[in-house]
């Protein structure tokens, strides 16, 4: 289908499980300054959302090698990631919710669908980032990542958020904007929609032979097809 989008091959979908960063929450521009930031601690030239969006992968600690042209210790990880997150932060503040959200969350909610949300961002940060912007309502169970230092895949952790609310893997479809969230669902045995409002290209995203949308919306529609 052009553009490489096509339908979710089984309609029977009550649940879905949200990503969030870059999906239900617009925060490119917080997470290209702190990118950046990191760049400017490493002195390493900045750089621009195309050249993050090339060199994007996860374990993330792969993306940072390659811009700073060096491998990078477990110290030094953890220096970065926390340098990251400490400018992130920062400008947390200044983000929005995606094109589309909340109102798509809470049509869905009223279809008798359910669905949750799984970050790999700090739980600590995540609960209450999701609760100021009134979202709390909607999930039946919201995951982040317990940890001090983050970047890992998404895994193992999608198939704990699954067993945790007894779901059957078949009924359920993870949206999210990445390529690792493609290859969690796969993992999982959960379907899978991506959307090219986050940190991966259009192109990057396509390569999984998985339905790639412009927006939340255009996400959800696709299910209802």
């Amino acid at each position: 289908m052009p553009g490489g989008v096509r339908t979710v091959a089984r309609v029977r979908i009550s649940h879905v499980v949200w990503d969030w960063n870059g999906t239900l929450l617009d925060d490119n521009n917080a997470v290209l300054a702190a990118v950046n930031a990191v760049c400017v601690e490493f002195g390493r030239a900045d750089l621009t959302w195309p050249e993050w969006q090339a060199v994007y992968a996860r374990p993330m600690r792969v993306s940072y090698e390659q811009i700073l042209q060096r491998a990078l210790d477990d110290e030094e990880w953890a220096r970065v990631d926390k340098l990251y997150h400490e400018r992130y932060d920062a400008l947390l503040h200044t983000c929005g919710l995606a094109t589309g959200v909340p109102d798509e969350l809470r049509l869905w909610g009223e279809s008798g669908r359910t669905q949750s949300l799984l970050s790999m961002w700090f739980h600590a940060r995540l609960t209450p980032t999701i609760d100021q912007f009134g979202l709390t309502q909607y999930f039946s169970r919201v995951d982040g990542l317990v940890g001090d230092v983050g970047g890992g895949s998404k895994a193992e952790s999608l198939i704990r958020h699954l067993e945790a609310q007894s779901l059957d893997p078949a009924d359920v479809v993870l949206i999210g904007d990445v390529v690792d969230d493609a290859n969690a669902a796969a993992a999982a045995g959960t379907q899978c929609i991506l959307v090219t409002t986050g940190a991966m290209t259009r192109t990057a995203l396509e390569t999984t032979g998985l339905p790639v949308t412009n927006s939340v919306t255009e996400a959800l529609r696709l299910i209802e097809s």
